[in-house]
């Protein structure tokens, strides 16, 4: 028993001696490996290389378009309202809403009897005046004769009571002859002031006929036009709207029955700022005669009419800003009042200008441009106008510099840039050199597109088709990819960056 419990100490301490020598040897041999190994060079910072799409900046003559929201109005619209009351008793076939009518057209007639009647008895009191006036006028002839018959009866008194003076002054005649002869006189002369006074009233009434006829004609221009009021026509030629008769109905006086509204005589109305205003003004400060286009959106399609700047409104209404501008619409076909449209206004040119798109600049109005080796600048602009998608700056700054189209975040003065040029040139040059790991440069691309050579082509297509470790169906989309016209840089970039790993 003692024999065996010897024998267990001696196994296990055998094992464990071997153990350790393994553990040393096993050190050993690592330290001579980390004495062999060459020693470890320091990792090098690589500078980042964007790619951008640059655009050279031409100066040029620029003429601005103004963009605006209006509604067209018409410049001819009449309310047809019924002049007097009565029963509609004919409408026009096509009185409805939209329908075309044109001038002189009948469409509202109301009944005419009671104004019918009305004429016919101012005729009739016309005609009793016309008699009147001619019995007025017989009177005074009469009237002036009868002056004068008494007039000559008067002379003859006084002719026979200067011959009864004459005798009696002789001593032949009597002096009751001589009062008698004068009482005739006083008689004559009493008879001629009432033939004045006659031939007074015969003026007077004959006035009065004269006047009573004018009234009775007056009368009856005012029966007949009352008469002509119960058929309403069509002063010109456009489309109804509103109508709101019906035949048989009862309309009352001034009822508005319905609008006619002329369609080739539209207008838009639209509210500028007044600094937008102000650059439509001539010298003297007078509106621009400037063309417009004027364009309704209709399920997608665009109907598009030119116009005119025409007048500018009169006075500021209550709660609003700038100014009211009126434009003529030169061919309004497919338009209609209360439509909301787009007016697009043609600004006096500006020279010496640049146009660039709106993500080249930013809020402090810079731009990017490409200086020597490719570094980016940072220079500023003058903001002259917005327009959509692109701005338009003064040129003086940058004429004949070439700069960034897209501002990102991590792009800025003193950058690094791969330049795409429009063309296409730029784009496979560029593509051509994307991998520049020997030069200790790291490529980052910003969603740009680049055209390749049909060599390079060929070579990234070998490259996708060579790499077993790819996923069938991620070869698949590259290779498609790399077969488009167009290639992301960023798959050129990774291609190149695994080939050189």
């Amino acid at each position: 028993m003692q024999f065996l419990r010897r024998s267990l100490i001696g196994l296990f301490l055998t094992s464990l001696t071997l153990a350790l020598l393994v553990m040393a040897g096993y050190a050993l041999y690592g330290a001579v490996q980390s004495r062999l190994a060459p020693a470890e060079r320091p990792r090098m910072a690589q500078e980042r290389v964007f790619t951008v799409n640059v655009q050279r900046v031409e100066a040029g003559v620029v003429a601005p378009v103004l963009t605006a929201f209006g509604e067209v109005r018409s410049r001819r619209t009449l309310e047809i309202r019924s002049p007097m009351s009565g029963r509609v008793v004919e409408l026009a076939e096509n009185f409805e809403d939209g329908a075309r009518v044109e001038a002189g057209q009948l469409l509202v007639q109301i009944d005419t009897a009671d104004a019918s009647a009305a004429v016919a008895v101012a005729e009739a009191e016309s005609t009793r005046a016309a008699a009147e006036l001619r019995d007025a006028e017989a009177a005074l002839l009469l009237a002036r004769d009868d002056l004068a018959a008494a007039a000559a009866q008067a002379r003859l008194r006084v002719t026979a009571l200067e011959r009864q003076q004459n005798l009696q002054g002789r001593g032949v005649g009597t002096e009751a002859a001589v009062e008698t002869a004068e009482l005739a006189v006083s008689s004559a002369e009493q008879a001629v002031l009432s033939r004045r006074q006659a031939l007074a009233q015969a003026e007077a009434r004959l006035e009065q006929a004269g006047n009573a006829l004018e009234l009775q004609r007056i009368s009856l221009a005012e029966a007949r036009r009352r008469l002509r009021d119960t058929t309403i026509l069509a002063d010109f030629a456009g489309v109804l709207a509103d109508t709101t008769v019906i035949e048989g109905g009862l309309v009352s006086a001034n009822e508005r029955l319905a609008a006619l509204v002329d369609p080739d005589a539209l207008e838009v109305a639209f509210r500028l700022s007044t600094s937008q205003y102000a650059r439509l003004l001539d010298p003297e400060g007078r509106l621009i005669p400037a063309e417009v286009t004027v364009l309704l959106d209709v399920m997608g399609t665009e109907i598009a009419t030119p116009g005119q700047l025409v007048r500018v409104g009169a006075t500021v209404a209550e709660g609003q800003t700038g100014r009211l501008i009126y434009a003529r619409l030169d061919a309004p076909r497919g338009f209609r009042p209360g439509d909301f449209v787009t007016v697009r206004v043609a600004e006096p040119p500006l020279e010496d200008v640049a146009v660039l798109p709106a993500a080249a600049v930013d809020s402090a109005q810079t731009v990017l441009a490409l200086g020597p080796e490719d570094r980016l600048e940072v220079l500023p602009v003058h903001l002259l106008r917005r327009q959509g998608n692109s701005v338009i700056v003064e040129a003086a700054a940058v004429a004949g510099r070439e700069i960034v189209t897209e501002r990102a975040p991590m792009l800025g003065g003193g950058i690094r840039v791969r330049p795409l040029r429009a063309g296409g040139d730029g784009g496979a040059e560029a593509a051509a050199h994307l991998p520049a790991r020997a030069r200790g440069e790291a490529i980052e691309t910003v969603d740009e597109l680049v055209a390749l050579s049909p060599e390079r082509r060929a070579e990234l297509i070998a490259l996708v088709e060579g790499n077993a470790r790819m996923p069938q169906e991620a070869r698949a989309r590259i290779i498609a990819q790399l077969e488009q016209d167009h290639v992301p840089a960023g798959v050129i970039a990774r291609l190149e960056a695994r080939a050189g790993g």
